[in-house]
């Protein structure tokens, strides 16, 4: 019985949303070159809002089986997802923490990156919508359950310090166009989507259904 309300769960309307929203992060952070800095950091502070709700609103799940689950995102994809944001936000990258919530010390200041944070969030929240995606219904509730586990213990907390970097950024009356306008637009218009991870998997997703 309780087997079979989990596997209702998996298909629940909060898990649906925050699927989409999941998947809607992804594919943005894929396209970060396409934005300006003031539209890239727009869109991230309410997708990031979004997420953060829609996973605080899920039921609990529990693991079913004992194997570690599978992951697909590369040290190649999370580089790429690093240096577009490092690229796109410059010198707006980097921000100072002093406090570390874990702990509840203060610490000696020190220098934290916004493209750190996101480059992290990608690859849980990839490996995620990966598996969801792909799995049999107890995999898509062990995908679940181990979102909500890193949720708790790792990328929660650096959604919610790259969301506040975000928010001083956009908010500092600082000049946010870009450094290089132009050779940002000429880039957009070189690059070959077929290579985003996203795309290959949504490639991959659309040859099983065939």
């Amino acid at each position: 019985m309780n087997e079979d309300n989990n596997f209702e769960k998996v298909y629940s309307q909060g898990v649906t949303e925050f699927v989409t929203v999941v998947g809607e992060y992804c594919s943005f952070v894929e396209n970060t070159l396409r934005f300006t800095k003031r539209d890239f950091l727009d869109k991230s502070r309410k997708i990031l809002s979004m997420i953060y709700l829609k996973i605080s609103l899920l039921p609990k799940f529990d693991a079913i089986f004992d194997d570690e689950n599978e992951k697909f995102v590369t040290e190649e994809d999370w580089d790429f997802i690093h240096e577009s944001v490092k690229k796109k936000l410059g010198f707006h990258d980097e921000y100072r923490e002093v406090f570390d919530p874990l702990t509840h010390e203060q610490l000696e200041q020190s220098t934290a990156s916004i493209a750190d944070n996101l480059a992290d969030l990608y690859q849980d929240l990839m490996n995620f919508i990966s598996l969801y995606n792909i799995g049999t219904e107890e995999i898509m509730n062990d995908a679940l359950w181990e979102c909500q586990l890193n949720f708790e213990e790792f990328w929660g907390q650096k959604l919610l310090n790259a969301l506040k970097a975000i928010h001083n950024v956009l908010y500092s009356g600082d000049d946010l166009s870009d450094e290089d306008e132009e050779h940002n637009d000429n880039q957009e218009n070189r690059i070959d989507t077929s290579n985003w991870f996203l795309t290959k998997r949504q490639e991959d997703f659309r040859k099983e259904e065939e």
